[in-house]
């Protein structure tokens, strides 16, 4: 090939790469002018600021400091090469470089420190948030009881400086690398050589060099010593026995001995020998191997564990009081005069006395509406309404409403946003400038009340366009979602173009209603080099190309409301569940905020068991804290950073650091009238320290260390599908046939609205709440022993509380509720029956409900088709004294009424109830409507299982009796029953009640899970 040919072909080459190179840098340059828009936008150029200056700072400073290390030292390594070198003992490699480099040396000095020092400079910006930290530090106002040093410096000082010395030790031992080759390559170093094989100059450079790096790993030592608060014990963590007395001395005679082998190193620089260095070295690694591994090890062994208790106590007990520190716990109010009690008296819950009104309101509240059942599916079903609208998560809270008494009380609700989903129509108008937004939010009670006759949701906020009453209605603009918590918010739209926007299509009309963005969220299209740089971020020349965009345009990207609030403070942890929260016409976004630590001496790492996978708390920490409330407006995407008052220092060093980012919480009410009545405890911090107060409620080291006391969260007694392998199921059997040990699934916190016991006056609380069980390995010790409570109520927001129940009394915890459930044959026919036939059964998180000092144990049962996957609201489940009672037709109030006094008043109600339908066909679909149509299928109610009036055995089925027509009959002795006694005959009412009670038996038994024929049934009937 042409020498001219070839000279083209490679200039095309390289021509090439430079426009790659140059289209790469342009879309980097794209993104992060365009990131700052974004920052720009939202009002937060001082956080973008803030940390890309700290970020080029830190690079520039390490990169010079490198670099003048380098350079020092390779100006060394020319001044004292030798002038000639003997080409007889120099080697080939070493001859070509002095040739090469001879008038070069500054230059090749240079750029050898350039490059040095780029790579040893650069990576250093990711130190930007211990930099701050160190930088802004504050104290703790506490010091840990072994070096008395303020906890601040552990947590804000120590992770930088401990970076720093290992960033120095790493840059001193590539220089020494560095300056050898370098003393090799001018001839200085010649192993080759038959005499003298390293020149004194040399020598004298590299023991310098030598003794840097003692100097430094005699600070590393005096630092690693104080670390030892940190330490990871087998015991607990912290400095323990063998850290205090062993590791401690031993890191200080290191130090000593670290800096005696510097000395050593430093007056070789006269010596010019071997025999110094090697001193040095012999006697460092003697020391480090005799008194820095083996005297620990020994101590442990011979001194700590034959008496472990006695040697660990004092230890065991900076844990736990650092423990307890670092997550709150030493907050928690222990309520010591809890009396626990069996069974309730009846005026508690019947009358008009304060305290009646308060449990009834609290019995109003329990919840029916089970978000860990995929309910989800259902609001898709019935509000979703177009097939590019969904309900991406369901968002708990409570507001005031009118539930059928005539009076708002502040009732349980489960609301949902409905969102744009990936479903909308492909184009780049479809999918940025026409689809751009969801559109209103759906709201219903938890309860009974939340509840329609078919077990679906009955829901006070629904439709488009959305309706309900006052407190959660909805403003035309307030409807429109541009901002939400969905995977498809990834996307970016342009709102405000020339295209109109669809908000909704009308119901009944068909036509679309549509808009115009009229808010302030987003960045401005502006001129067409911004333009440009949208087009570039996106990959997508439309930006350009298009004449819908207009410069007025809004382009809205980062619209998923977590990425958004963790890309505007990314220092911060964030909670796995933002909630939708209506207020003043409007949805907004609350997302809870942490800082945590994992440098807070002698306490214990969190215990993350049940911890959802997307938190942000699944990290390794020690200290955590719920500092930061953030609220953004699904409208225009504007976030507020709140400093909840919780005096955590770490987030006072942020607000140092970022001054614009935190607004004062006391100001929340005035910028968003009424959010703080919204605000509620997160689980996700609730779960860490329940978790760790299992163990922490013990404040005595013996106590702690032989942790026969501890507990654990109460096992789950099976929510969820009702497989084989629940606890209502068969055994766990392996792939291989072998019995598997029982999985320990525990029960998630559950919100409720209670009066609390010895509350000081009556009034429901909104609060999170955890049950705890003695802990075990297998989860087989099932009584309560305490359950805990995290208020949510303004004033007071965030107080822990336990109820520890008396010594000796035992109770059922709710993981026995599965056996009250499997000793009732009623209840376990019901569910074999309804878990056949392609259909599922749904069993809904266990609530625990304290009324006074008694506690009732609720668990809705759901059934959905195995192709629909709808559930269905089919029974309500009660344990009560240790007995489980139902009432088919999912109705509270009818399971309350099977219990009798004092809960006989819920039997008014409970007949009222006229309760949901049993499909035939379950594969075909459930029922239900919305405003798009119905489907209905063949039906049969199921009976309420009212206890009969009289004795006597249960004949066995008849012959060619099915299950279904079994309960046919039951339902007609039901309906016959209940029209006696809205005549007033209870003779009748009974008698029916008592043939229902046997046809329900046979039907049991003929399901397989009843005791065999001729069981007697109660002789006392409970009935209203």
């Amino acid at each position: 090939m042409p020498r001219g040919s070839r000279r083209t072909r490679l200039g095309l080459i390289v021509a090439v790469i430079v426009v790659i190179i140059v289209i790469a840098s342009l879309r980097g340059l794209a993104t992060f002018w365009t990131d700052y828009l974004w920052f720009q936008s939202v009002g937060f150029t001082s956080v973008f600021r803030g940390v890309l200056v700290t970020k080029i700072l830190l690079a520039v400073v390490f990169s010079a400091v490198f670099f003048g290390l380098m350079l020092g030292n390779l100006t060394v390594v020319d001044r004292v090469a030798p002038a000639e070198v003997d080409a007889g003992t120099a080697n080939e490699l070493v001859v070509r470089y002095r040739d090469f480099s001879y008038g070069r040396q500054l230059k090749i000095r240079l750029i050898v420190s350039a490059v040095f020092g780029l790579l040893g400079g650069i990576g250093t910006n990711r130190e930007w948030n211990n930099w701050d930290l160190f930088r802004y530090h504050v104290s703790f106002h506490t010091s840990d009881p072994q070096f008395h040093k303020d906890v601040g410096f552990y947590v804000f000082q120590l992770p930088f400086i401990r970076f720093l010395i290992g960033w120095a030790f790493e840059a001193v031992v590539v220089a020494l690398i560095v300056s050898a080759v370098f003393h090799y390559l001018n001839g200085g170093i010649t192993p080759q050589a038959a005499g003298r094989r390293v020149g004194s100059a040399v020598k004298a450079h590299l023991s310098v060099l030598l003794g840097a790096l003692a100097i430094i790993k005699a600070v590393a030592y005096y630092f690693d010593r104080l670390a030892l608060d940190l330490s990871r014990a087998h015991v607990v963590n912290g400095a323990t026995a063998t850290s205090v007395h062993a590791d401690a001395p031993a890191k200080l005679l290191l130090m000593v001995i670290a800096v005696i082998s510097a000395a050593l190193f430093l007056a070789n620089i006269r010596q010019r020998g071997w025999i110094l260095p090697t001193v040095a070295v012999a006697l460092w690694g003697l020391v480090s191997l005799l008194v820095g591994t083996a005297y620990p090890a020994l101590y442990q062994a011979l001194r700590v564990n034959p008496s472990e208790l006695t040697r660990e106590a004092p230890y065991i007990q900076r844990n736990i009081d650092a423990t307890r520190a670092a997550y709150g716990l030493d907050k928690v109010q222990v309520d010591t005069n809890y009396k626990y009690q069996p069974a309730l008296a009846g005026s508690e819950i019947q009358g008009s006395t304060p305290q009646a009104s308060v449990n009834q309101q609290t019995i109003a509240n329990v919840r029916l509406l089970d978000p860990a059942v995929n309910i989800l599916n259902t609001f898709d079903k019935y509000q979703a309404l177009r097939s590019y609208y969904s309900f991406d998560a369901l968002s708990l809270g409570r507001y005031q409403l009118d539930t059928g008494s005539g009076t708002p009380q502040e009732t349980a609700t489960v609301a949902s946003v409905r969102e744009l989903n990936s479903s909308v129509p492909s184009g780049f108008v479809n999918q940025h400038l026409q689809y751009t937004h969801g559109y209103g939010a759906v709201l219903a009670p938890i309860s009974q009340s939340g509840v329609d006759a078919n077990g679906n949701p009955n829901f006070s906020l629904s439709g488009l366009p959305p309706s309900g009453p006052s407190p959660v209605n909805l403003t035309p603009n307030g409807s429109q979602i541009y901002y939400d918590n969905g995977q498809d918010t990834n996307k970016y739209v342009i709102a405000d173009s020339k295209t109109k926007e669809l908000d909704y299509e009308n119901a009944t009309t068909g036509q679309q209603v549509t808009t115009h963005y009229a808010g302030t969220g987003g960045v401005p299209a502006g001129s067409l080099i911004r333009r440009a740089a949208f087009a570039l971020r996106f990959g997508d020349a439309n930006f350009v190309l298009s004449g819908q965009i207009t410069p007025s345009s809004r382009v809205m990207y980062i619209r998923n409301v977590t990425a958004r609030v963790k890309k505007a403070a990314p220092f911060l942890k964030f909670d796995s569940d933002p909630y939708a929260v209506i207020l003043n016409g409007k949805v907004y976004w609350v997302i809870d905020a942490y800082t945590v630590s994992d440098n807070y001496p002698y306490s214990q790492n969190a215990n993350l068991d049940g911890l959802p996978p997307n938190s942000g708390l699944n990290t390794t920490f020690n200290y955590v804290r719920n500092s930061v409330k953030v609220v953004v407006s699904a409208y225009d995407g504007s976030m507020r950073f709140f400093d909840m008052n919780t005096g955590d220092p770490i987030l006072k060093v942020y607000e140092r650091a970022f001054p614009d980012l935190f607004t004062p919480v006391s100001q929340a009410d005035k910028l968003f009238p009424g959010i703080t009545a919204h605000f509620r405890y997160p689980e996700n911090i609730f779960q860490i320290q329940t978790n760790m107060y299992g163990r922490y409620h013990l404040t005595n080291a013996s106590d702690f260390y032989s942790q026969a006391q501890a507990w654990a969260v109460s096992p789950d007694p099976g929510s969820g599908p009702l497989t084989s392998n629940s606890p209502l199921g068969a055994t766990v059997i392996g792939a291989n046939g072998q019995i598997l040990p029982p999985q320990v699934p525990r029960l998630q916190p559950q919100y409720i609205l209670a009066n609390l016991p010895g509350s000081p006056q009556p009034k429901v609380n909104f609060v999170l709440i955890t049950p705890f069980v003695p802990i075990s390995a297998t989860g087989s010790s099932q009584n309560l022993t305490a359950f805990m409570t995290a208020s949510s109520d303004p004033g007071t927001y965030g107080q822990l509380k336990v109820f520890q129940l008396p010594p000796g009394q035992t109770v059922d915890g709710p993981g026995l509720i599965s056996n009250a459930i499997r000793s009732n044959p009623q209840i376990s026919a019901e569910l074999t029956f309804y878990n056949q036939q392609s259909s599922q059964v749904e069993l809904g998180e266990v609530d625990i409900v304290p009324i006074d000092n008694t506690l009732l144990y609720v668990e809705p049962v759901y059934v959905e088709s195995a192709t629909n996957h709808i559930p269905e609201l089919r029974d309500v489940v009660v344990v009560y004294d240790g007995q489980a009672y139902h009432s088919s037709n999912a109705s509270l109030d009818g399971a309350l009424c099977q219990i009798g006094a004092p809960f006989s008043a819920y039997c008014n109600t409970a007949a009222a109830n006229a309760g949901p339908l049993i499909n035939t066909n379950l594969g075909t679909g459930g029922t239900g409507s919305n405003s798009q149509g119905s489907t209905s299928t063949t039906t049969v109610p199921t009976p309420t299982t009212l206890p009969p009036a009289s004795t006597g055995p249960v004949p066995a089925p008849p012959a060619g009796a099915t299950v279904q027509s079994l309960l046919a009959q039951a339902v007609q002795e039901l309906k016959a029953g209940q029209a006696a006694l809205k005549a007033g005959d209870l003779g009748a009412y009974q008698a029916h009640n008592q043939q229902a009670y046997i046809y329900d038996e046979q039907a049991a038994q003929l399901a397989g899970s009843s005791p065999p024929a001729a069981t007697t049934p109660p002789t006392t009937a409970k009935s209203g």
